[in-house]
This record gives structure tokens, C-alpha cells and sequence, in this order.
């Protein structure tokens, strides 16, 4: 007796005599990125550098750098970072890789964007606020802004795929540095003493100078008080 092939599958249900069911039970091949059996090519995930790289004081300078790029890629670059209310503030500027796939904010110029040209500090200087007729203000000196910087794939912001990011705070007071308030009478000041300083020292370091009138405000209290934390860090 001859028994033919589909005939010996058939009690098994591997063979019927509509094909397409052994067109569902093989399925199309699946080829993953990074699988040996695959002809994707792969690319270098890119990756964002600070210098320094995570924490520094605010009037630092940074040096912004990309890695891993492919070689022309059209990329945005946006730092956004929120104040003690929560108010959002950020920048954004237009960059090309080089024929290495590399980015230096330092050899590099925006395209466009918050600001144009070569400005290695420009994503920083150049935040404004989501919400319209708001100051970035630094109320409370002893605790840093954290600056998130992300890259993102083309000139479009918003539409832009996210390849790399990095967060870096940024602080108004050195380490060691103390925060003492003055209060006499009607004065009401800060007073910031480098470490090793006594508070009585750093009073008459000031007031002798000015041949004996009161210090009215050392440091006014309040928004621009960051001011006389820089002075602090530059022995001033």
C-alpha cells in the first residue's frame, strides 16, 4: 500500500490541503538589532560629557562634548532646569556632528536655536522661562540647581528622538563656607565666612575699611544674595 506524505502528516494536523497554515506555523524570520544573523548595522549609542562632571559652582565654566554620533548628524542640545517654585526654564541650540561623529561645544557653533555661533556656555546663559515674564532668581544659596542637559536626534526639539542626557548641579557655595545672619537694630544682613574665619574677624575685615560708618546690608537678603557667594569664592 502507498501512502503519500501529506496523508502520514494529517492525523498529526501538520499538513492540510489549504498551504497557508504552514505559512502561519513557519512565520516570517525576525531579525534583531545585535543578533549575529543580522544585516542591520549597528551604531555607537551616543553619549553627553561634562567637565566637570557633577557638580561645580555656577559661575564655572563646563565644556559640553557628544560622543558617538554618526559622522554630519543633524542633533538639538537643551538644558532645562526648575527654580524653587518650580518654574521651568530652558535653551536649546542646533549643532552638526564632525566627520568623526564627535560634538565639542568648544570647536563647535549653534546653527540656531536660543542663540547662534560659538558660545560653550550659551545653552546656561541663554534659559528663559516657560511661562513668560519670569526671572530666574536663586532664593536659597545653600542648595544647587540641578541643570539637565539632553541630546536629541534632528533640528526639531520637540519632535526629536532622545539619545543622551546628563545632569549636573550647580552650587553657590563652596565647601566649607558658612551662612550667618546679622541682625542689629534695623540691619538684617547675611554674612558668608570662608572656612577658618570667625564671625567677629570677617565683621571687622569689613568695617574697618570704611573708617568706622555702619554696614548697612552686607548682603541683601533675598534674590540676588548668589552675588556675594561668587565674591566668597574669589576671595573678595
Amino acid at each position: 500500500m502507498v501512502v503519500s506524505f501529506p496523508a502520514l502528516l494529517r492525523p498529526f494536523r501538520l499538513c492540510r490541503w489549504d498551504p497557508t497554515p504552514w505559512a502561519r506555523l513557519a512565520g516570517p524570520t525576525k531579525l534583531r538589532t545585535g543578533d549575529p544573523n543580522s544585516w542591520a548595522p549597528t551604531r555607537m549609542a551616543a553619549t553627553v560629557t561634562l567637565e566637570p562632571a557633577v557638580r561645580c559652582r555656577w559661575d564655572e565654566p563646563v565644556r559640553i562634548a557628544v560622543r558617538g554620533l554618526a559622522p554630519g548628524q543633524q542633533v538639538t542640545l537643551r538644558a532645562s532646569l526648575r527654580d524653587e517654585k518650580g518654574a521651568l526654564f530652558r535653551a536649546h541650540a542646533r549643532y552638526c556632528a564632525d566627520a568623526h561623529g564627535q560634538l565639542d561645544l568648544e570647536r563647535a557653533p549653534a546653527l540656531g536655536g536660543s542663540f547662534t555661533g560659538l558660545e560653550p556656555m550659551g545653552l546656561l546663559w541663554a534659559l528663559e522661562p516657560e511661562k513668560p515674564l519670569l526671572r530666574l532668581v536663586k532664593r536659597d544659596v545653600q542648595t544647587p540647581f540641578a541643570v539637565e542637559l539632553e541630546v536629541l536626534d534632528g533640528h526639531d526639539p520637540e519632535a526629536g528622538g532622545l539619545l543622551s542626557r546628563a545632569v549636573q548641579e550647580r552650587d553657590f557655595l563652596a565647601p566649607g563656607v558658612r551662612r550667618e545672619p546679622v541682625r542689629s537694630g534695623r540691619v538684617r544682613a547675611t554674612l558668608f565666612l570662608p572656612p577658618g574665619t570667625s564671625l567677629v574677624a570677617q565683621w571687622l575685615r569689613i568695617c574697618l575699611p570704611m573708617q568706622g560708618t555702619w554696614v548697612r546690608s552686607l548682603v541683601q537678603e533675598g534674590p540676588i544674595c548668589h552675588g556675594a557667594t561668587k565674591s566668597m569664592h574669589h576671595n573678595y
